[in-house]
């Protein structure tokens, strides 16, 4: 009796330690902070509440699984949720904190660059943003678990959110669950995202409204890419070649690599020349593949040498296949550079200016990778006050390898589920912003995958496209920023009825 009494002890303290150790290994929580401020937006003092904490996910039998890092921006003075907007925003990667939409575009304060969208030197400033969207929508930012300070409760847990299903199920239960605790049903509800953020935006509008019931006003798609087959540059796979020659041309256009002609045209004239010749005669001249006769070919060589300002003899031995990576590399070549690729504007020396490929992204670092990182930080702990031991992940690699299911053996495609959540949701509008010289997120590709979505043509008048004369974060240009400030105002207006 008494070797059973020990036993039961034993196995009780034990329980007792592994669940205290598993407590140990869950997440601190730091404190929220909260802080009131004004900024001034398009002539008009604007008063607001800024926060920034954690929202816990749970299960629905009230256990954590992960704790996400948010910062959220609410006008004062708006007491009646029905008549001010709420929009959720987030970046992509996969890996990517909010920071870029956060401090580039639509909060409150905004990193300054200089007039071209170009990073001034260390230790850099963040200023109140003039042309923030807060006067239109109170906004929250989201960081998807292992970005920004978010986190799975459990370490070993977080590769669970690391993959499709588990990001767009984790980002769709946070929006229910601020929605829930801060009183917002009944505001009209926006999602906006950027890059993989617009995969995800896409996947959100019929999820959300599958899961909870929750049919969104608006969705803004920043850079899109929703199908995958027109970026991913697999053997096989001749769609992305016809998609990025536009892009390509207005690299060559901005960097004067085109012929006396072509140069002479606004980038817009050479833009419709571009698109015409990749839908027609491209188009024709890759479906024939190895069929394609040695006149056509060399009239075909020809076309897109003067359209990429890449020689005739380099495109002869790449099959009249132009790899982006490459082009960035090739375009400017005899300058010894390579152009960036979320902004191909950019250009700078490389280590090795013979190699095949550039040795890095000139419209990442330094343009913005320095910037972002070093003012998200001030602004966090020293402006706002909060405090913690994590580092804040501005874009990560911790989320690799990423899970694509239920996308196996198949170009990930959220156009279709765009497309679903239009037809059920048929007052959602949708605007999709592009820049020409985003060499990660090509214009023609988008143009191509909002055009083949398969829409009911009254549904067509709620796709809004918009182009810019910069690259994938368009907003970093000042003339881009204003402009997307007034299409911003218009797309709201015209949403809400």
């Amino acid at each position: 009796m008494k070797n059973l009494l020990i036993l039961i002890f034993m196995i009780f303290f034990s329980s007792n330690l592994n669940a205290q150790d598993k407590d140990n290994k869950k997440m601190q929580i730091p404190e929220t902070v909260e802080q009131e401020a004004t900024v001034n937006i398009g002539g008009k003092s604007i008063s607001y509440k800024v926060k920034a904490g954690y929202l816990t996910l749970k299960s629905e039998m009230g256990e954590e699984e992960a704790n996400i890092f948010f910062m959220a921006y609410t006008k004062k003075g708006e007491n009646e949720p029905k008549k001010r907007p709420l929009t959720f925003s987030f970046n992509g990667g996969p890996g990517s904190s909010s920071v870029w939409l956060h401090l580039g575009v639509l909060g409150p304060k905004r990193v300054l660059m200089t007039e071209e969208g170009e990073a001034l030197p260390p230790p850099y400033e963040l200023v109140d943003n003039d042309f923030s969207w807060l006067d239109e929508t109170d906004m929250v930012f989201i960081d998807p678990v292992s970005t920004g300070y978010s986190r799975a409760s459990e370490k070993d847990k977080a590769k669970d959110y690391h993959g499709f299903e588990g990001d767009i199920e984790s980002v769709g239960k946070f929006i229910r669950s601020y929605l829930a605790e801060n009183k917002r049903w009944a505001s009209p509800k926006f999602i906006i995202g950027e890059s993989y953020g617009t995969t995800r935006a896409s996947a959100l509008t019929d999820h959300l409204i599958n899961k909870y019931g929750l049919y969104l006003n608006g969705v803004i798609l920043v850079s899109a890419i929703t199908n995958f087959q027109t970026a991913y540059f697999t053997e096989g796979n001749d769609l992305p070649h016809i998609l990025f020659l536009p892009s390509y041309t207005a690299t060559a256009w901005f960097h004067k690599k085109l012929n006396n002609r072509l140069q002479a045209l606004t980038l817009e004239e050479v833009l419709e020349e571009a698109r015409e010749f990749a839908e027609t005669d491209y188009t024709l001249a890759l479906m024939k593949g190895d069929q394609l006769d040695e006149a056509q070919r060399k009239t075909i060589i020809k076309e897109i040498a003067m359209y990429t300002g890449i020689s005739e003899e380099y495109i002869d031995r790449a099959n009249l296949r132009l790899n982006i990576h490459k082009y960035r590399k090739e375009v400017v070549r005899d300058d010894y550079a390579s152009v960036g690729r979320f902004d191909s504007r950019y250009i700078d020396d490389d280590l090795n200016p013979n190699g095949e490929w550039g040795d890095k992204d000139p419209s990442y670092q330094p343009t913005i990778h320095g910037p972002f990182s070093t003012l998200i930080n001030d602004y966090l702990t020293r402006e706002l006050g909060f405090t913690t031991h994590l580092p804040y992940e501005i874009l990560t690699g911790r989320v690799w390898p990423w899970d694509y299911k239920p996308y196996v053996n198949q170009f990930v495609n959220t156009a279709d589920d765009l497309k679903r959540a239009m037809h059920k949701n048929p007052e959602m509008k949708v605007w999709v912003a592009n820049g020409y010289y985003d060499l990660a997120t090509p214009f023609f590709a988008t143009e191509y995958t909002m055009n083949h979505m398969g829409l009911n043509k009254k549904l067509k008048d709620n796709v809004l496209m918009t182009y810019y004369p910069a690259g994938h974060m368009m907003y970093l240009e000042k003339q881009s920023l204003i402009q997307m400030k007034e299409d911003a105002v218009k797309f709201y207006e015209d949403s809400i009825k």
